[in-house]
This record gives C-alpha cells, sequence and structure tokens, in this order.
C-alpha cells in the first residue's frame, strides 16, 4: 500500500491529508495547536480518531506516546547508545520492538521488525518538497500504527533539529 503524506509548511495547527497512491484522501494528522506538549489525532475521512499521538511530558529523552481507545499502543523515542541521531525505538505495549532507521530528516527512512520491512518512508520518487511516500510493506500491517509511528519519528527529529 502506497500512500502520500502532503505536510503543511505553514498554518496554525499541524493538519495534514494522507492520500492513496490515486490521491484519495484516507488520514488527516490533526495537529493541535496552542497545547503544552505535540499532540495530534489521527483521523478517517469520517472524522472518527483511529489514534490519538501525544508527546510524553516527563522524560529523559523525548517520547511520543500512541494510544489507541484511550490504551497505550506503543512508545516512540530514539534509541539510547545508537551513535546514529537517526535510529528510534517503537516499543508496541505487548513488548514488541521496532526499530526505525534512516534519514529522518530528510524523509527516508525504513521501519522493521526483527529484521524485515514493515514500511518505508521516501521522497525519492516525489518531486514536491512537502510530500513524501509512505509504502506500507505488510499487507496484516496495522495501517494507522505505521502512519503514527512515521508522524512520532518525524515530529522528535524535526524538535531534535531544531533544539540545535
Amino acid at each position: 500500500m502506497r500512500l502520500l503524506v502532503r505536510e503543511r509548511l505553514l498554518g496554525i495547527g499541524d493538519d495534514y491529508w494522507i492520500e492513496d497512491a490515486d490521491g484519495h484522501k484516507l488520514f488527516l494528522v490533526d495537529g493541535k495547536a496552542m497545547r503544552l506538549r505535540d499532540t495530534f489525532e489521527l483521523k478517517d475521512t469520517d472524522g472518527r480518531v483511529l489514534v490519538e499521538i501525544r508527546q510524553k511530558l516527563m522524560s529523559l529523552r523525548d517520547t511520543m506516546l500512541i494510544e489507541r481507545g484511550g490504551e497505550k499502543l506503543a512508545q516512540v523515542k530514539r534509541k539510547r547508545l545508537s551513535l546514529l541521531r537517526n535510529h528510534y525505538r517503537v516499543t508496541l505495549v505487548d513488548g514488541t520492538e521496532l526499530d526505525v532507521s534512516g534519514k529522518i530528516l530528510d524523509r527516508e527512512f525504513a521501519v522493521d521488525y526483527d529484521g524485515e520491512l514493515l514500511a518505508q518512508v521516501s521522497r525519492r520518487w516525489l518531486s514536491v518538497r512537502d510530500t513524501y511516500g509512505l509504502d506500507i510493506v505488510r499487507e496484516d500491517a496495522d495501517v494507522p500504527l505505521l502512519v503514527a509511528v512515521a508522524v512520532c519519528v518525524i515530529a522528535l527529529a524535526d524538535k531534535e533539529h531544531d533544539e540545535d
């Protein structure tokens, strides 16, 4: 499944649509402006919230939490003891860990589980600067979760980059 993410460069909040390869809107990333911490909701086209994403307030390293239906689903943070700044770990509530690595700020990275590619974010085949592709490799993948992971990793990397 190939998705197109069209980020907005300017505006209040961080709202943007994620479309399928044919240009049909599938998900809205609804960024909540004027909040103490980064907060997003991933919604379907009917406005139903599929997952909530928010920055964890009290942590040594910046951490994003993904929740579904008020229940914690996953935690995303930069991998400890990694020499590369572009390496993140996603820990699901059942203990499963996903690795995210690549050139995050360039929107070129992969999401792996135990060496198996689950999704890949790429700008290589697109010419518009504020658009990147998200290829979901496995048909049985939790698409909203993988979209949320991409949103979290990019938000964390952008924040870290802005602080430097």
